[in-house]
């Protein structure tokens, strides 16, 4: 079944869904995004993920394209026409088309992308299993990463040296030697009964799937402390994680050459995982 992508009010088969060379999104990076993880054809956090594209479209001051209420049609459309079991949907709005200038167009509608793409849920588990590696790297983002705006070239730079390290995923480190966030997720650490994450300020961005689970940290009475953290807490730490949209909850083994608790998956990891999984909402 050919995948098929919606491009500005049209589904086309993915290779040939295309967007103007001179879109402001491929010009200077002039929107925003968010990611849907689907599981058993279900979108985990919906609301939580809209809402949180609304505000980014606010804060750059960017009009929806579409209604509110026409996104899920779409996006439960483009499961189906997908065969979408488990994966993730994709989805980008740009300031439009416009001859190339830094100052905002006038008269110009805005652009919409959304992509869908399976991945196996197996792959999650296993890779769970196992735990990942991190390297962490220097913060070069600007100063409003709590907008999911398009501007990602720091954290791919952080992301490929993480690669070329042999990691998995990169955390960066602000000018004062503390963990901000992943390249793309949130970061946490647990050192006795207590987990403790970066406060959500403009310094990260606010996980959907961050929030999810300090609510099901909440219900299930684990203490929860949103305090910054450095490498010298890192050592400190019994486990470490991770949390995406696309890599829910995931231990961390090792953060450069710290080998965290005795370098396996500890026994919270389960505990936080399942939390989550029972905390989610499905749509």
């Amino acid at each position: 079944m050919s995948r098929e992508a919606f491009v500005n009010g049209q589904y086309k088969v993915f290779d040939s869904a295309m967007v103007h060379v001179e879109d402001r999104g491929y010009q200077f990076a002039d929107g925003v995004y968010e990611v849907f993880a689907v599981i058993n054809k279900k979108i985990v956090d919906y609301d939580g993920h809209l809402n949180r594209l609304f505000r980014s479209l606010n804060e750059i001051s960017l009009k929806s394209p579409i209604v509110k209420e026409s996104y899920l049609f779409h996006i439960r459309n483009l499961i189906h026409k997908n065969n979408i079991q488990d994966g993730l949907i994709y989805l980008q709005i740009t300031r439009g088309v416009a001859q190339r200038d830094f100052k905002f167009p006038k008269n110009v509608n805005s652009s919409i992308v959304i992509t869908a793409k399976s991945i196996s849920m197996e792959n999650y588990h296993s890779k769970f299993e196992n735990g990942i590696k991190v390297k962490t790297t220097m913060d070069l983002r600007w100063k409003r990463v709590d907008i999911k705006t398009l501007n990602l070239l720091p954290p791919v730079l952080a992301k490929q040296k993480a690669v070329e390290s042999g990691c998995d995923e990169a955390w960066m480190v602000d000018t004062d030697g503390y963990i901000t966030e992943g390249s793309s997720s949130n970061a946490w650490i647990l050192i006795k009964d207590k987990l403790i994450t970066t406060p959500a300020t403009n310094s990260i961005l606010k996980g959907i799937t961050r929030t999810s689970l300090i609510k099901a940290l909440k219900k299930n009475h684990i203490k929860l402390l949103a305090k910054r953290f450095n490498k010298n807490d890192i050592k400190k730490a019994n486990e470490a994680f991770i949390t995406s949209a696309t890599q829910f909850v995931m231990p961390v083994i090792k953060v450069d050459n710290i080998r965290v608790g005795k370098g396996k998956v500890g026994r919270y990891a389960h505990i936080f995982k399942n939390a989550y999984m029972e905390a989610i909402q499905l749509k």
